[in-house]
């Protein structure tokens, strides 16, 4: 059965002059808006969590849930805080949104706003994404004419402010509290949890932290209502559809909206992606961005459910799904110099804040840019895997870190080790790249 894209945020992609607000209306926008402040606001949230709707960022934690946790009589400001710092090495749908669709991210922005209570919304968008910020503060502008942003939003009472605020460019911002810290003119550093976002966020007031894929479905959700997203896909838990992004050695890389549960990542890549180029045969593929283990040919036959993908003993497929950012590599690839690459740019985006990151992250990166560059020891694997067990908590109840960027870049180190230390330990034992023996060869660079 051929893959059928299943288009819901995607569909009006390629729509000339979509960011022009009386395009978008032409084609529906703001329907849904109009829709939703003559409805209670509670059942607003119940609606979003009926539906089945869950954080696409990659927590994949129900969105109207997390709702549901705002205070119903706020006693001040409330916020809503949408992240588009998107900065997980292999994943890009966020910035096409962003550039293809802006009024769709900012009617769900809205409609979420007055679900949740909030009196301003704040979307923090990458730093590197300046077009799309220009592009987004017209589309505000915009909102605001037509009275969608204001005082009494269309005479319900309903007063919202919406803010675009230009980030710090750095990977950690996109960790929820890293960028609550950013917005405020901090240093990015996470907070230790609890308190939670909704009990203390910005500016020690309730917030809510939302992705920009998630509050994209929200517009779809409150026109079509909660059922029918439920029934899109054949995921039991996580009902609807959802952007993959593919990557690396492929004919045709790009991004996809497919129905969660019903189809597999070989059909994903040689379907839709059109397999490898240049007749290479496959080698790994990182099935969900930077911060999850490789997979290797003969386990891409797995369904793209999240529930599929887990931590060890608790799914299919011992990894995780994460953001749907597929990197697929080729024989040509050097499976050491993949890792450095990746251990290069966690390095380089830690805070620093907590010792297993500050001192981990670079231990880690020069041990595997001495095996990659024919100084490896024979005791270096164990020394990888132990730090990283130790970093990501593997061997303990919890995690070592604030956040979860120690597991971030530990996950990787432990794939990539386990599932191809003979390659590793190859390049110990001869002193040499066994792919790339001719180290005037410029190594291919998949991510970063």
């Amino acid at each position: 059965m051929a893959v059928e894209e299943y288009k819901i945020i995607t569909k009006l992609f390629g729509t000339e002059n979509l960011q022009d607000i009386e395009v978008y209306k032409a084609n529906g926008g703001y329907q849904a808006l109009e829709k939703a402040l003559k409805m209670p606001q509670d059942e607003v949230i119940q609606q979003v969590q009926d539906s089945g709707l869950s954080g696409r960022g990659g927590a994949w934690f129900s969105t109207g849930m997390k709702w549901s946790f705002m205070p119903k009589e706020p006693d001040g400001p409330s916020y809503l805080c949408v992240n588009a710092d998107e900065s997980e090495p292999g994943t890009f749908k966020d910035r096409q949104l962003l550039e293809n669709n802006p009024h769709q991210l900012l009617e769900g922005v809205i409609i979420a706003s007055y679900a949740i209570r909030a009196s301003v919304a704040y979307i923090y968008v990458r730093g590197e994404m300046w077009e799309e910020m220009v592009q987004l503060e017209g589309c505000i502008e915009q909102a605001r004419e037509a009275g969608y942003v204001g005082e009494n939003i269309l005479g319900s009472g309903f007063g919202l402010e919406v803010v675009m605020h230009p980030g710090a460019g750095a990977y950690i911002c996109g960790e929820e509290t890293g960028l609550m810290q950013s917005l405020e003119g901090k240093r990015a550093e996470p907070r230790v949890k609890p308190p939670f976002p909704a009990q203390r966020g910005i500016f020690a007031r309730p917030t809510t932290v939302n992705n920009v894929q998630t509050l994209c479905y929200v517009p779809h959700i409150i026109n079509h209502e909660a059922d029918w997203f439920k029934n899109i896909g054949n995921s039991e838990r996580y009902p609807g559809s959802f952007i993959f992004c593919v990557s690396g050695h492929v004919k045709k890389p790009g991004l996809f909206e497919l129905e969660l549960g019903k189809w597999t990542m070989r059909q994903i890549i040689e379907d839709l992606a059109g397999g490898l180029y240049n007749g290479r045969e496959l080698k790994a593929v990182i099935p969900g961005g930077a911060s999850t283990s490789p997979m290797t040919p003969d386990e891409i036959d797995i369904v793209m459910d999240p529930a599929n993908f887990s931590l060890p003993g608790r799914g299919e497929y011992q990894g995780m799904f994460g953001t749907g950012g597929i990197i697929v590599m080729d024989d040509t690839t050097c499976m050491v110099d993949a890792l450095l690459n990746l251990l290069n740019f966690f390095e380089h985006e830690s805070c620093g804040q907590c010792t297993p990151c500050r001192e981990g992250c670079p231990w880690t990166r020069d041990i595997v840019w001495r095996i990659e560059h024919g100084q490896g020891r024979p005791d270096d694997l164990d020394t990888l895997l132990e730090v990283a067990d130790n970093v990501a908590g593997f061997l303990s109840p919890r995690y070592s870190t604030i956040c979860l960027f120690g597991p971030a870049f530990s996950y990787p180190i432990h794939g990539f080790v386990n599932t191809f230390r003979s390659e590793f330990e190859a390049h110990i034992e001869q002193g040499k790249c066994p792919i790339h023996k001719d180290k005037s060869i410029k190594l291919s660079r998949l991510v970063g």
